[in-house]
Order: C-alpha cells, then structure tokens, then sequence
C-alpha cells in the first residue's frame, strides 16, 4: 500500500522538548515577583510599584493552579514520549526477531524451511 498514511503518527521529536518548555512556563511565572523587584528603583512612583505588588500578591492563587497544572502535562508529556519509545524499541526488536524467525535462521531469502 504505497502512499497510505501510517494509523499511528506522533510528532516525538516535538514533544520530546514539550515537558520541559512547559516546565520554563511554569518558573517564568513564579519568576514575577522577582521580576517586579528587580525594576522597583526603575519604576520611580512608589504607587505603580504598589500596584504591581497587589497583582503579585493577586495572581498567587491562580497561579498555584496554573503550576499544578502545568506540572501535570509536563509529566504526562514525559511518560508519553518514555512509553512511546519503549514500545518503537519492542516493536523493532520483534519485527527483528521475526524477521529473523521467518527466515528460518539462516536460511537465504526465498528458501523455505524445508530448503525450498
């Protein structure tokens, strides 16, 4: 069947890096506190400082979320592409094996068992 899309297709290449983008996400965002404090003397007015500070403390509780969440597809990711690859490698060790079974062990190709 030349041509024929395979029934199963993973980018594994792309989601390889997946877990851990998703894991720099996730230290971004729990990056912004520090981030605010490092431009609080570019900032000059006190109230906008103020401001940022109350966000801060504001996004703290969905941000918990968020990084639960993203902890959680990180890891999936990881066990997907773990467990994908561990199947590529037992599928190929036995289509080997097979191969080598349907050969006869040593038998030249298009010779049966029998020598035939």
């Amino acid at each position: 069947m030349g041509g024929s899309k395979p029934d199963l297709a993973l980018p594994l290449s792309e989601l390889e890096d997946y877990g851990s983008r998703l894991r720099d996400i996730k230290r971004r965002l729990n990056h912004t506190k520090k981030l605010f404090e490092s431009y609080r003397d570019d900032i000059g007015d006190n109230g906008v400082y103020d401001k940022l500070e109350d966000f801060e403390s504001n996004w703290e509780d969905g941000r918990e979320d968020i990084s639960q969440q993203l902890d959680a597809l990180a890891d999936m990711s990881d066990a997907v592409v773990r467990e994908f690859k561990k199947l590529d490698d037992k599928l190929a060790k036995d289509v080997s094996q097979g191969v080598k079974t349907k050969d006869g062990g040593g038998a030249k190709r298009g010779e049966g068992r029998n020598g035939t």
